[in-house]
């Protein structure tokens, strides 16, 4: 391997190292200077002040910052983010066993997006200035207009509490819970595996109404920034020509326009799912949705700090995963970028 072959891996590990580090240092002065002190958190307000003081110098706040921040990355890289105070478990075992039910939503809605968004940011270009466009812009202004938890709010009034036609908050109903053995951590995979189709039938109904209004808010996105990305391109002069050649409309748009916007879509819809990842959470607090946003959320009404940066950190690694992930995906698609 050259010299130049190993400039890039190298260049990317370094900006990937520096960028958690500093992902890590601001986790790290939040945990401190929040007007929560994490010795109560975990002795109580009531107790006695020596067993305070012990339990401050076994937790090593009785250290120089500089010497709790570098105990502090330590035990982050090897995954051990401390003790949660709500549920007393290790904080990494409650993120692995929360985190499939927000990857599962996640990813649903993220191909609800897609198989929406994509198609119509296209025709909106493609009619632009048209009836079709003025209602696809106007869906798409009210999807990232409208705050995500009033939506989620108003489904659940209307489908389920009016219209009974979906079912209520949870991943699943009640009396199924706990039935299905976690393989995948995916509800729907794993109650497949099981031979459980009444199962896997109530949670994928538990999962349309969440899953489809965290799609809308990546359509709404997905198809703003297709219309701008089709119009750039539609109005180019290889377009033109492949029109003078009598190269057919259908493939001058699908094949040639999109062809092209087909790159950068792939950095919008990494953005955007990891975007859902983060965002997710006021979904998951309407429907009740056993994920990581919820998690996070009872950690906070909790002042469980050491849960909250675990997740803080945990988001942080996905959104450097994704980048890199859409980075890789750039270069293997337009060799420009090599």
């Amino acid at each position: 391997m050259t010299k130049q072959a190993l400039k890039q891996p190298v260049r990317i590990l370094v900006m990937l190292s520096t960028t958690f580090l500093g992902l890590l240092l601001i986790t790290f002065l939040i945990g401190r200077v929040v007007p929560i002190d994490p010795v109560l958190a975990v002795v109580g307000d009531k107790a006695l002040p020596q067993v305070y003081e012990k339990a401050r110098i076994a937790m090593g706040l009785d250290l120089p910052l500089w010497k709790q921040f570098f105990i502090y990355i330590s035990n982050v890289l090897t995954g051990d983010f401390g003790t949660s105070v709500l549920t007393a478990n290790p904080v990494i075992d409650d993120i692995l066993r929360v985190f499939p039910a927000t990857f599962e939503l996640a990813i649903t809605a993220t191909v609800i997006g897609v198989l929406a968004g994509i198609p119509l940011g296209i025709f909106s270009a493609v009619k632009r200035d048209s009836f079709l466009d003025h209602v696809t812009r106007v869906i798409g202004l009210f999807g990232y207009s409208l705050p995500i938890f009033w939506l989620g709010l108003m489904g659940l009034m209307f489908f389920y509490a009016r219209l009974d036609l979906l079912p209520g908050p949870g991943r699943v109903d009640v009396f199924y819970e706990g039935i299905v053995t976690p393989v995948t951590g995916f509800l729907t995979l794993d109650s497949m595996i099981a031979g459980e189709w009444e199962i896997f039938r109530n949670a994928v109904y538990h999962l349309i109404l969440p899953a489809s209004l965290l799609g809308y808010y990546s359509m709404a996105y997905l198809s703003r920034m297709t219309r701008s990305f089709m119009i750039e391109q539609l109005g180019q002069e290889y377009i033109l020509t492949a029109r003078v050649k009598g190269v057919k409309e259908w493939k001058v748009i699908w094949g040639h326009a999109l062809g092209n916007c087909a790159i950068p879509l792939i950095t919008v819809i990494a953005l955007g799912f990891g975007t859902l990842l983060e965002g997710s959470v006021l979904t998951e607090t309407v429907f009740a949705w056993p994920g990581l946003g919820l998690y996070l959320t009872n950690s906070l009404l909790n002042a469980d700090m050491n849960a909250v940066l675990g997740c803080t950190i945990v988001v942080g690694a996905i959104f450097l995963g994704v980048n890199l992930f859409s980075d890789f995906l750039y270069k293997i698609m337009d060799p420009r970028a090599r």
